[in-house]
């Protein structure tokens, strides 16, 4: 099934339209140290940063489609940031104080066409930002966060926990993530930040129910439901 690009808009966990234009997706690569070491990479020194386009964005409780013709697709989930203001070179303080809302998202990966790539020292972007390779969830007003440190996303998948990662894992923490973005590229409201993913990632297969899970500690906030479809 061909992938298209969506009418995708931020939306709070009501349902309702958030009153931010849709924006870039910045990534992290590698951001979970067992990650890294499930897929054979080294951990790297500094932040690994990609960029997905706004047309790779869709709803996340919509289904998932999959393009099989393209090769096998991957599920990393990922705690997302909506950026409020913009931020240039901006210290970890003003960074936190940048961010609007909170939610999950998917960042899936043409794993196979991603491989192929990385072995001939070309960009991820065929592998990586494609449309409707970033399924987002509603979004949780940053009000309702008490610590983002102490935020984490699960990932069931056909009831079983694949992926069970927390903030206060990450190799750069969120403040220090998006300090390092804003001296690099400035991000502008309705931008997203994908923080990294932990391990556990894995191919999706057509008939598959996801659930995903957005914590803080052990209490749960919000959780979201999709089918591959």
């Amino acid at each position: 099934m061909e992938l298209s690009p969506s009418n995708y808009q931020h939306r709070d966990s009501q349902g309702n339209k958030l009153d931010f234009p849709v924006g870039k997706v910045v990534c992290i690569g590698r951001n979970y140290a067992e990650h890294a070491r499930e897929l054979n990479n080294p951990v790297p020194e500094r932040p690994l940063l990609f960029i997905k386009p706004a047309t790779a964005l869709v709803d996340l409780c919509q289904p998932i489609q999959l393009a099989p013709e393209r090769g096998p697709t991957h599920f990393e989930t990922e705690l997302a940031l909506l950026i409020g203001q913009p931020l240039t070179r901006a210290t970890p303080e003003q960074a936190c104080d940048a961010i609007a809302a909170l939610g999950l998202g998917l960042d899936l990966t043409l794993r196979e066409l991603q491989s192929e790539l990385k072995q001939k020292g070309h960009p991820w972007e065929l592998a990586k930002a494609f449309d409707g390779s970033c399924p987002i969830s509603p979004l949780v007003p940053i009000q309702s966060i008490k610590s983002l440190d102490d935020c984490r996303l699960q990932l069931l998948l056909d009831s079983e926990l694949r992926q069970d990662g927390s903030a206060r894992q990450m190799i750069t923490p969120i403040a220090e993530l998006l300090a390092y973005i804003s001296r690099h590229f400035t991000l502008q409201p309705g931008d997203l930040v994908l923080t990294g993913t932990p391990a556990g990632v894995g191919q999706l297969q057509v008939g598959q129910q996801l659930e995903l899970r957005l914590l803080e500690g052990e209490k749960l906030l919000k959780e979201w439901r999709t089918e591959v479809v």
